[in-house]
């Protein structure tokens, strides 16, 4: 039923977008662009006319995709536009408002336990898919937006979850106001649980104490080849989305504008009172109103002077902290996709959907 509903909803879109724009040359250049992808993009999905008209009518995003395919990638550039689309629309229609958030924690979550090292983890594989990685207990909640995607996964069965997660997290910064991601296809998606990773490979929000909270943070992601001013970049993520009780143990948002991509929570790192709270919960911080509060790892930016610097630079130029965030995100869905990082492929943008 999810999935009748979704193409119903991509179909009238196609439409509703072709009606609104009415000078000829515009109709003319839709039907020309139909005719030319309509054929690629069925055969690509294997889904529905009204899919492949979605892809035609360009209704994805303007996330940037890379100057080189993947050569073993089934995905043309008409697949990842209607996928996007069908992202796009997913967060049109959700009704709690907060999907956006938890698609962007989904890709980060399921990417970030690479290891440099031994060259395990990463987004590669879709991992949490299976116990015991998917009942780690930083991955708690994330049911909610890997169930939240399958209607499209039904529809694009030839995308992979690990291609899609990833893909979904871009789209959704994009869609909350962020910077556009570099993304490219080619993840596989593993058989069984034997890739999964050893749980402790996500940051901890606590570590008791000020200085292991900055070593643990540091260590983090030095395993996966971050250096500091990345490291602050990709935490800047938690200008969106909020704390849940019943997921981390801890409550509420960083920041007033949870779905909307911004530098606002450096902004309230420094420019805001933080008190610790006196509750029965786990050590967090909250400002003068209890309607805001921070992690201790949050503070650790504040703590350490190293992170410190970085703060500041992206408190005061959001152009900057955009354009950190945006090469750090790539590199962090693409640690260890072996299909990628053995590829030519560039970072230069190779097409946009608008």
């Amino acid at each position: 039923m999810a999935t009748r509903v979704l193409v119903a909803r991509l179909a009238a879109r196609a439409l509703s977008t072709a009606a609104a724009s009415t000078p000829t040359a515009r109709l003319s250049t839709l039907a020309a662009s139909r005719s030319r992808h309509a054929a690629a993009a069925a055969a690509a999905t294997r889904s529905t006319t009204a899919l492949a008209c979605v892809a035609a009518l360009g209704l994805g995003t303007t996330v940037a995709y890379a100057a080189t395919p993947v050569e073993d990638s089934v995905v043309s550039k008409e697949h990842i536009a209607a996928v996007a689309a069908a992202i796009h629309d997913l967060l049109d229609n959700e009704e709690e408002g907060d999907l956006g958030p938890t698609l962007v924690r989904l890709a980060w979550h399921a990417s970030g336990t690479y290891d440099k090292e031994s060259r395990t983890g990463g987004s590669d594989g879709a991992t949490m898919r299976f116990s015991p990685e998917s009942d780690h207990g930083a991955n708690a909640g994330l049911h909610v937006a890997r169930n939240a995607l399958e209607p499209i996964k039904k529809l694009f069965p030839d995308f992979t979850y690990a291609d899609l997660w990833t893909l979904a997290g871009a789209v959704a910064i994009e869609h909350m106001g962020g910077p556009n991601i570099v993304w490219r296809p080619g993840r596989h998606d593993a058989k069984d649980a034997s890739e999964c990773t050893p749980d402790g490979r996500l940051p901890d929000a606590d570590k008791g104490q000020v200085g292991a909270t900055i070593r643990h943070v540091r260590a983090i992601f030095n395993r996966q080849g971050f250096d500091d001013r990345e490291m602050v970049a990709l935490i800047g993520a938690h200008a969106l989305g909020r704390c849940h009780t019943d997921r981390s143990g801890y409550t509420g948002p960083w920041t007033r504008a949870p779905t909307t991509f911004s530098n606002l929570y450096y902004k309230e790192l420094l420019e805001n009172t933080w008190t610790l709270k006196s509750w029965d919960g786990p050590d967090q911080f909250e400002d003068p109103t209890g309607d805001l509060m921070m992690l201790p790892s949050d503070m650790a930016l504040v703590w350490d002077r190293d992170f410190r610097k970085y703060v500041v630079e992206f408190a005061n130029d959001e152009e900057a902290f955009f354009k950190a965030f945006a090469s750090a995100f790539q590199k962090l869905e693409e640690n260890g996709v072996s299909a990628l990082n053995n590829s030519a492929a560039s970072g230069k943008p190779w097409y946009q959907f608008w």
